[in-house]
């Protein structure tokens, strides 16, 4: 009974780790294909690689706003927001939540726009996020996206209380 109770030990220990690195190298893979092209569109005010990043069928719903748009009329706003060649923005992203299955998955977390840094006009604003993404021909992509800053109650306790965009462990 023992050496058949070991062997079930076992195949469960090296399931659960087998699952935990597949779980890894998927957020690997949506942090490369969605985050790190989502903080360079950023950063470059390139919005045709913003767009890039977002599925056709994209819902858009701004909680502040109280608006919901397709992917044409987000991106629309993008390109008149960046016509502004001097504008210098970073955004950075931390995690509370991060669920997928390989071809689905859902992250809730708080972001970071920084506008100006490292000057005396330098200014921050947070806000916490749902987005829910699949794959599309093999790709991941932003299906869902909704952000809020809660009444201005995001801040950045908020960000740093939240886990960091390689800290798989926590997922």
């Amino acid at each position: 009974m023992k050496p058949l109770y070991s062997f079930f030990v076992c195949i469960f220990l090296f399931a659960t780790h087998a699952a935990k690195a597949q779980n890894h190298e998927t957020l690997k893979s949506i942090n490369l294909e969605v985050w790190s092209s989502f903080t360079k569109a950023y950063e470059t005010l390139d919005f045709n690689l913003f767009a890039s990043i977002h599925s056709d069928s994209l819902i858009r719903i701004s909680g502040n706003s109280k608006h919901i748009k397709n992917k044409m009329e987000y991106i629309e706003g993008y390109k008149s927001w960046w016509k502004d060649a001097s504008l210098n923005q970073t955004i950075s992203f931390r995690f509370l939540e991060r669920i997928q299955n390989g071809e689905k998955a859902s992250e809730r977390g708080i972001y970071k726009l920084t506008q100006n840094a490292k000057t005396s006009d330098e200014k921050s604003y947070y806000g916490k996020f749902h987005v829910i993404h699949i794959k599309e021909n093999g790709v991941w992509k932003i299906l869902v996206d909704y952000d809020s800053n809660e009444n201005d109650s995001i801040n950045e306790s908020s960000y740093q209380s939240a886990f960091a965009i390689d800290d798989f462990s926590k997922f």
